[in-house]
């Protein structure tokens, strides 16, 4: 498969109409790995021209002739899993094996939306008088603009380019600078099922200058942000200054509440592989442990000697089990919340630095912290990288009011074997997905988002038409 370096415009490759283009950085090496257009002005307008065409031509396709297209994506994808994963985790440092299995899940986006492109349904209404007929439908939005971050570039460009096409929508994405070439990958994709030109477009480079051109044009009628708190608020400013209805999926710090009646080693085993996966760069990463107070000894000792035998390198080692942080504006912020955290009282369990013996590279030990204190900016600022706080609690009432005790509200986890405690504590948890006695959550047929500055709007499951359909009422007097 030939390597995607070119911006992906009306069914065209191109490069920047300066012919201007930014490295990309291998996070294991710090070498240079390749390079990106930056795009201008230029070039976003014709990416707007473009999306504005195709969402006229497959506004009109009929859902059948959609869903086997987004099949033939799919299948493409599963195809080239393999070459889409070698970049992948060249350009973001996750593992070979958390490659796949992204490229995988990405592939499934495109599968569940197949049939979702079938199932968008109106209603007839019986109204007050039998010479009045009236209907609702839901019509395609108009085209998207999708601002995607590098964490899990290609799936969460997929959560969007999928359901965008499945209402019939034409769509531009700006995947992040620093992860984008396995990203275009799903442009070649597209280009491979003979989606129209101009109905799925991608442009690469200044993150401001693409996302602000795109907000302010006519053309775009719905923004799809996933990305951070501070982001979300700058972007939704924008979308109200136009009056644009966006959704937002943005960051979390999410609560793993261990309690006394459960399996103790076996959830502090699948806690400390799940935390760190993808180096703990994940917005519904398991962040702050709270273990009641009667087990917490055990929880620890076990979670601690699973993550001492956590396997450190680069993601293209298979005996790799955690690859560098994606960037050094990540390690650096890891170690600026570690140092205050011992500052302020923490005690390191394990890691706490970066590892001997690795010269280049964004590399930083996994780590656990005991006693740690909510004024510690750990417990407040949204980690994003390996490191787990372990507290205690004494009460449910306890551990729910702790777990609450943020803005955020992504995700949160439960681990018990109590089926009241499950319920109670499921349904009093501020967010808007819960795991009982299981971290990995996310899959394209539930619902996938938050409450509070998490954002609002839902990502796959049932739900997803409100982001990318309107409802039209039809009164017809016979």
């Amino acid at each position: 498969m030939t390597v995607m370096n070119q911006m992906y415009i009306d069914g065209v490759w191109r490069p920047a109409a300066d012919g201007n283009e930014s490295p990309i950085i291998d996070p294991a090496t710090e070498q240079t790995v390749g390079s990106i257009p930056m795009s201008t002005i230029a070039d976003v307008d014709l990416a707007l021209a473009a999306a504005d065409r195709g969402f006229q031509q497959w506004r009109a396709v009929d859902a059948w002739t959609r869903s086997a297209k987004l099949r033939s994506i799919a299948t493409w994808v599963r195809e080239n899993v393999d070459e889409m994963a070698a970049l992948l985790t060249e350009e973001q440092g996750k593992t070979l094996v958390e490659s796949k299995g992204e490229i995988s899940a990405a592939a499934d986006q495109f599968d569940w939306y197949a049939d979702e492109a079938r199932r968008i349904y109106g209603r007839v209404v019986d109204g007050h008088s039998r010479a009045q007929r009236l209907f609702v439908l839901r019509q395609p939005i108009g085209p998207v603009a999708a601002l995607t971050p590098w964490n899990f570039p290609v799936l969460l460009v997929a959560r969007k380019i999928a359901p965008a096409l499945a209402a019939g929508c034409s769509i531009i994405v700006k995947p992040d600078a620093e992860a984008p070439r396995a990203v275009l990958c799903l442009a070649r994709a597209c280009e491979e099922a003979e989606i129209e030109p101009g109905v799925v477009n991608i442009v690469t480079g200044n993150p401001a200058l693409i996302s602000n051109r795109l907000i302010e044009s006519d053309v775009i009628r719905k923004v799809s942000l996933t990305g951070s708190v501070p982001v979300g608020k700058e972007i939704l400013r924008r979308c109200a200054e136009v009056m644009k209805p966006a959704s937002m999926e943005l960051g979390g710090h999410s609560p793993v509440l261990v309690f006394e009646d459960a399996d103790i080693e076996h959830a502090a085993e699948i806690v400390a592989r799940a935390k760190f996966r993808n180096n703990g760069q994940v917005c519904i990463a398991a962040s702050r442990f709270y273990v009641q107070s009667s087990v917490a000894e055990r929880f620890t000792e076990r979670f601690v000697e699973v993550v001492r035998s956590l396997k450190l390198g680069d993601g293209r080692d298979p005996q790799t089990d955690v690859g560098p942080l994606a960037n050094r504006r990540r390690r650096d912020a890891i170690e600026e919340l570690v140092a205050d955290a011992v500052d302020k009282g923490a005690t390191v369990c394990c890691g706490g630095r970066r590892p001997q013996g690795f010269d280049r590279g964004f590399y930083y030990e996994p780590t656990v912290l005991q006693h740690v204190r909510p004024d510690m900016k750990l417990m407040s600022d949204e980690p994003f990288g390996p490191v787990a706080p372990i507290s205690t609690f004494d009460t449910l009432d306890d551990a729910i009011e702790r777990a609450n005790d943020t803005p955020f509200g992504l995700a949160a986890y439960v681990f018990t074997n109590n089926l009241a405690t499950a319920h109670l504590a499921s349904e009093r948890l501020e967010a808007g997905m819960v795991g009982v006695n299981n971290l990995v959550i996310a899959t394209a047929e539930a619902p996938f988002g938050g409450i509070k500055q998490s954002g609002f709007g839902r990502e796959g499951g049932s739900e997803w038409a409100d982001a990318y359909t309107v409802t039209k009422y039809i009164n017809m007097l016979l």
